[in-house]
């Protein structure tokens, strides 16, 4: 057994009897390291890069389920576009709105998350509460048919109070409840949190995630 496999091994015994999804967090990793993870049965990663994920995308197999994690430029959207299955930072209309012109191009939806702030760090993105609901309520979102806004997204401060993250997390997942009542009530696809990361994804499926991005606890720390 590889320890890529046993690495994974171990946390789906984790996450096993719940629904928690596992996006394997491949940034900066060598393709041949992700082939190990594929064969031992991951099938979601996540890459923050758009030229590396085309890279990998175009030699990998192709029943992988290539997701976006990082910060996304709008002139970038269109590479993605054919064939990324969700997009986990989506931090503004504007971005909103590239997303469904490149993916009416494609003749695809594409599914999002809209990225919450909370953060006590001025380098993370995302909609601070107030600005989501602003946006939510204005409703120009809903004109746009080739978008399905499947959840939330957020990242906690990197510290070690546990209580903070908590919190942040904790907030974040009654946002999620509030606009789920409010906007999403009669559509099921708003049923995704992605929150939690390799150091602090236990809290966050404390707190309610449905899906976590790790990276170094299954590929080991990363190879800049």
């Amino acid at each position: 057994m590889t320890q890529i496999e046993h690495n994974l091994d171990k946390l789906r015994e984790e996450l096993g009897g719940t629904n928690v999804k596992l996006v394997a967090v491949s940034k900066y990793h060598p393709v041949e390291m992700l082939r190990e993870a594929y064969d031992a049965g991951q099938r979601i990663f996540g890459e923050s890069h758009v030229q590396e994920l085309e890279e990998k995308h175009n030699v990998l197999p192709t029943d992988i389920e290539w997701h976006f994690i990082g910060h996304l430029q709008t002139n970038k959207v269109k590479y993605l576009a054919p064939y990324v299955s969700l997009i986990h930072a989506v931090d503004t209309l504007k971005l909103l709105k590239e997303i469904n012109k490149q993916a009416e191009k494609a003749e695809r939806v594409i599914d999002c998350l809209l990225q919450v702030h909370v953060a006590q760090e001025e380098t993370k993105f995302g909609f601070l509460p107030d600005e989501l609901r602003e946006m939510l309520n204005e409703g120009e979102w809903k004109q746009l048919t080739h978008v399905r806004i499947r959840g939330l997204m957020c990242m906690a401060t990197n510290t070690d109070d546990e209580q903070q993250i908590h919190r942040e997390f904790c907030e974040v997942r009654q946002l999620f409840e509030e606009l789920k009542a409010q906007y999403f009530s009669s559509n099921e696809a708003f049923c995704e949190l992605s929150m939690g990361m390799s150091d602090d994804y236990r809290i966050a499926i404390e707190e309610g995630s449905t899906m976590i991005r790790v990276g170094s606890l299954i590929f080991g720390e990363r190879n800049y």
